[in-house]
């Protein structure tokens, strides 16, 4: 069955080949396997956004605030409500879907891609409205909601493929916020003496700016330096040639895309024990640290790891070919009121 699927972005990111968030980045890989498939892929997302399928654009907030957001929110209910007719099935990535649900119609398959805490409503009354999330870890901690089991987050292996010489300098591909705790990943770079890359996008909430004028700017030198944004070419040769990634997040991650993608380029982890890392970093691959002195200490012992056993890993456990086949397959379910039950493998 060829389907029409309308996938609705988070509304204050765009989405695009340079797109630094997880959620969007999935969208992404979701609409290019839409369209590679033979289906029609519709993507509301911010105006600006480059996709494969069709984009429905929307409109961009400068400063993003509670005026703004009820702004916005406003503009993707309307554009629900008039295009959601047209869809088979509707996919919700944005955190705050609830804002912004299509009235009863077409199946939604809402994909809770941040901590299960920060969503302000999982037991929305729309009916055929269906949440799922994407680690085992994420599905335990929403102990009590009726989700769907969780369907992993992959990536494209065969991107990350080839070898370069590792250098003597640790990375951190990141949001630049407080929760992705990247003063104490410099905080342990310096610790451990040895430079530090940051690449990673200062998003446009006031609260992301001053953490990175008060908390990163301070800690920056010569050795520690911060890129910015940085696009998939540059991405990969960084993580290629990266002796270490550090994840210093004070939430738990729900996936971290980082992670996976360093391992595919045969690079080990350093991450705190929270979360979904805690089942993605197996031993011989990174280290799981409780703090910023363990992490230090950690980074010293990168040598120690094969990048091999980390890409062996990554080719085992993380393709986006198992991920995308279970979209699929569920978006083809929903579409034909086949609706997955809750608890039955998606």
């Amino acid at each position: 069955m060829r389907l029409k699927v309308l996938n609705v972005a988070y509304p204050f990111a765009p989405v695009g080949p340079d797109t630094a968030g997880g959620a969007e980045q999935i969208l992404l890989t979701l609409d290019r396997a839409l369209v590679a498939a033979g289906h029609v892929s519709h993507v509301m997302a911010e105006e600006g956004s480059q996709l494969a399928g069709n984009l429905i654009a929307m409109p961009r907030a400068d400063v993003i605030d509670t005026r703004a957001k009820q702004r916005v929110h406003a503009a993707y209910a309307a554009a629900l409500r008039q295009e959601a007719a047209k869809a088979d099935v509707i996919h919700m990535h944005g955190v705050d879907f609830d804002a912004y649900l299509p009235p009863p119609g077409p199946p939604v398959l809402v994909t809770l891609h941040l901590p299960i805490s920060w969503y302000a409503d999982l037991r929305p009354k729309r009916p055929r409205t269906f949440l799922h999330c994407v680690s085992a870890s994420q599905h335990r901690e929403a102990a009590g909601v009726n989700l769907l089991p969780p369907i992993e987050n992959g990536i494209d292996i065969e991107a990350f493929a080839g070898q370069e010489q590792k250098r003597g300098f640790a990375l951190m591909l990141s949001r630049i916020c407080p929760e992705k705790g990247v003063h104490l990943a410099l905080d342990a770079a310096r610790l451990a003496g040895i430079p530090l890359i940051i690449a990673g996008q200062v998003f446009r909430y006031a609260e992301h700016r001053d953490y990175f004028e008060t908390e990163i700017v301070p800690r920056l030198d010569g050795a520690r330096r911060y890129l910015g944004p940085v696009g998939p070419a540059h991405k990969r040769r960084l993580l290629k040639a990266a002796c270490c990634v550090l994840i210093a997040s004070t939430v738990p991650e729900t996936s971290s895309l980082a992670a996976r993608e360093a391992l595919a380029a045969g690079t080990p982890v350093i991450a705190f024990r929270r979360g979904a890392l805690i089942d993605t970093i197996e031993e011989g691959t990174g280290f799981l640290v409780d703090d910023v002195a363990e992490m230090a200490a950690a980074i010293g012992r990168t040598r120690e790891i094969d990048p091999q056993t980390c890409r062996a890993l990554a080719r085992r456990r993380f393709s986006d070919r198992d991920m995308i086949a279970r979209y699929l397959d569920l978006y083809q379910r929903l579409a034909c009121c086949d609706a997955p039950q809750f608890g039955d493998a998606a």
